[in-house]
């Protein structure tokens, strides 16, 4: 089975399950704050820019973006990315693979850290269910390109269980306000 396929089939099924739940979050976000999406232009594969759909979850203020009480609550739980699942769908992303930074870091990015561009961005990788957050940028992306030079359908499904784990435990969770300050 082609890893297109497979993201296809296990995101179809993760939608027939999570469908209610990314209803009732966007109800909510809707009633409560008047917006549900928050759209940004990420870099794909071979850096090719997509947009990358999560629920919006700050507010703006004159201070800058500001959490919303809920928005925080959902981050921390990484509910805020379940409509990347559209993502996989349309092929903009894998299920796993790197996961897309922005489009301003390129740059920055090493010929080796670039080669983290040579698969589809996942919605979870190698470097998330190994430290997420709590790890430095220089070795996500050695884990990031670790992945992309071992990647295969058992590790992708260890990576899946691993996520889980991680997700309902919250773990690590990667928090917006995070930058990437280039190089290693």
């Amino acid at each position: 089975m082609s890893y297109r396929l497979r993201d296809i089939v296990i995101a179809s099924i993760a939608l027939l399950f999570l469908g209610p739940i990314i209803i009732g979050l966007a109800l909510v976000l809707k009633l409560r704050y008047g917006y549900v999406f928050f759209l940004q232009e990420r870099p794909g594969y071979k850096g090719k820019p997509f947009y990358i759909y999560k629920f919006r979850t700050m507010n703006p203020s004159p201070e800058g973006p500001q959490f919303t009480k809920m928005g925080a609550w959902m981050q921390k739980k990484s509910l805020d990315e379940l409509p990347q699942i559209f993502n996989v769908l349309k092929g903009d992303m894998s299920l796993i693979g790197p996961r897309p930074l922005l489009m301003e870091y390129l740059p920055h990015y090493t010929a080796e850290e670039m080669r983290r561009h040579d698969l589809r961005p996942g919605i979870t990788g190698w470097a998330q269910v190994n430290g997420r957050s709590a790890i430095t940028f220089k070795k996500r992306f050695e884990m990031d390109v670790w992945y992309v030079d071992h990647q295969s359908h058992w590790l992708d499904m260890r990576i899946l269980w691993m996520t889980f784990g991680k997700v309902l435990g919250g773990v690590n969770a990667i928090h917006s306000e995070e930058r990437y300050t280039g190089g290693n």
